[in-house]
């Protein structure tokens, strides 16, 4: 094996080297436990430096797949599965956000997690593998067997370490996600046997698959996609499952695991089946901007912190599917931008929202309030991060937010600038229902004694927030750098769409 292909494999399972140290450790002595701490933390970010060298190692101008490794693996009623994996403008940052983001996640559980610290480092470092092959995967079964992989320990972090009704949240997310993943399974087992292949590019060239079948099989992934993005209205697993899970699976179910959906979308469904994606794009729009609108609305009178913020991923991820749609450079760059963006700041709302519970044990925003006065470095940082999420000129989401809304106004497939402007609505509300919850729990006069005694934020916490605050500028400031790694691979994207859309018309 050449050592051009040695970065997938090691960015994918170099997190399996902590696991299995930590195997060796006893989590019911105080001394090993930090051990157990460190060796994830340490794991987490060699696995980042890994992706670093794997961004190194990738040419920003090629749009093809790059460091593929395919490896035959087993064979299914005569076809073959193979190992296969590659890297593309579609995926690279991706890959980057899931490894930027697990070492900060593990530095927020660091006190917050005191039972059975071994299955939760364990379950977490399974899960960062499962994530990253699922953006690397280029045989469909590959793709899959990551797919639900990664739901097993996401499963078990909500169900074992989360909140309250933790059991019947983490039920109802794996019931939703398995739900879907049958009717992609059919979908997989079909096109392999009827194509001769499971490997996607292979099918994509092909390009043999009859419109009114393109539009069934689109539509099984589609649903398997909308569920885990989530979109309206598949989208009712998600508050509960925020709620109930622990602040660091939190931040990653929204981080990274939300953005498996719209990656697959674009992945699967825009490359393989670009007729039935020209057909019923605008109806993904529409559910996109409902969406969009519904998450803004319902969000507002959330008196729960951790639900408020969880309703407003349905309402951004929202955007992030529009710009799919909208089928062309602008509203692609700007979707895949946008993926990253809101892990960086709905990330950074779920860390914020982790410390304050630690401190008070609730996040009903009625016992909160004026903690800005006592946390003045907390404070600052939340109205930095909401800003950003927001969509402030300046931070990182008003890049994503922008470039979509451009997209969608000029899609040519969508046909009406009424998409974009009603998303632009809720960029609106955005600012409506966060700008409540700033003020009903950092403005005013601290009412209550509990509240006076707050500490503000420790060196720990400073370091756990750093990293996704100078993300949220640079993004914002310079974003030049992120689309260039885009920007090939949509291009030759979209032009494979108009090429299926003249082929239409």
């Amino acid at each position: 094996m050449s050592s051009a292909i040695s970065p997938l494999l090691l960015v994918t399972f170099f997190p399996l080297v902590g696991f299995v140290i930590v195997l060796f450790f006893n989590d019911e002595r105080p001394d090993q436990r930090a051990a157990i701490r460190w060796t994830a933390l340490v794991t987490s970010l060699l696995t980042f430096l890994i992706a670093l060298w794997l961004l190194s190692q990738f040419d920003p101008k090629n749009a093809d797949l790059q460091l593929v490794i395919r490896i035959p693996w087993v064979q299914i009623a005569g076809v073959t599965v193979s190992f296969f994996m590659g890297v593309d403008g579609l995926s690279i940052l991706l890959v980057l956000l899931n490894t930027f983001l697990i070492p900060i996640a593990l530095l927020s559980s660091w006190d917050g997690i005191h039972e059975r610290v071994k299955g939760f480092t364990l379950w977490f470092l399974l899960l960062e593998v499962g994530m990253t092959g699922v953006f690397l995967a280029q045989d469909l079964v590959l793709f899959f067997v990551f797919w639900e992989f990664s739901l097993v320990p996401m499963y078990f972090l909500i169900g074992i370490w989360g909140h309250g009704q933790r059991v019947a949240a983490a039920f109802k997310f794996f019931l939703y996600t398995m739900t879907g993943s049958i009717l992609m399974m059919l979908a997989i087992l079909w096109l392999g046997i009827q194509g001769g292949s499971f490997a996607l590019p292979d099918l994509v060239a092909a390009h043999n698959i009859a419109p009114v079948l393109q539009t069934w099989l689109f539509i099984a992934f589609a649903v398997a996609f909308a569920v885990k993005v989530p979109m309206w209205p598949l989208h009712s697993w998600l508050p509960d499952a925020h709620t109930e899970a622990p602040t660091a699976g939190s931040v990653i179910l929204a981080g990274v695991m939300l953005k498996m959906g719209a990656y697959g979308l674009l992945r699967i469904n825009l490359s393989l089946f670009p007729d039935a994606t020209l057909r019923l794009a605008p109806w993904l729009a529409l559910l996109a901007v409902i969406g969009i609108i519904y998450g803004a609305i319902v969000a507002y009178p959330q008196k729960n912190m951790k639900r408020l913020v969880a309703y407003s991923s349905v309402s951004h991820l929202g955007f992030v599917v529009l710009g799919l749609f909208a089928l062309n450079p602008q509203g692609l760059e700007g979707s895949i931008l946008q993926m990253v963006n809101h892990g960086l700041s709905t990330g950074a709302l779920f860390l914020l929202v982790g410390m304050i519970y630690e401190r008070r044990h609730t996040l009903e925003m009625d016992q909160l309030g004026g903690i800005w006065r006592v946390m003045p470095l907390y404070g600052g940082l939340a109205l930095t991060f909401i800003l950003s999420s927001i969509g402030l000129p300046g931070l990182n989401g008003f890049v994503g937010e922008f470039t979509i809304l451009l997209g969608s106004f000029g899609s040519k497939v969508l046909g009406n600038p009424w998409f974009a402007g009603v998303a632009t609505i809720g960029v609106i509300l955005a600012a409506i229902y966060l700008l409540h919850m700033f003020e009903k729990v950092f403005l005013g006069p601290v009412v209550r004694a509990e509240n006076r005694t707050l500490k503000d934020l420790t060196a720990r916490e400073i370091l756990t927030l750093a990293p996704l605050l100078v993300m949220i500028f640079w993004i914002g400031l310079y974003p030049k750098p992120f689309f260039m790694l885009i920007a090939p691979a949509v291009e030759k994207l979209t032009a494979s769409i108009q090429v299926a859309s003249l082929a239409m018309h």
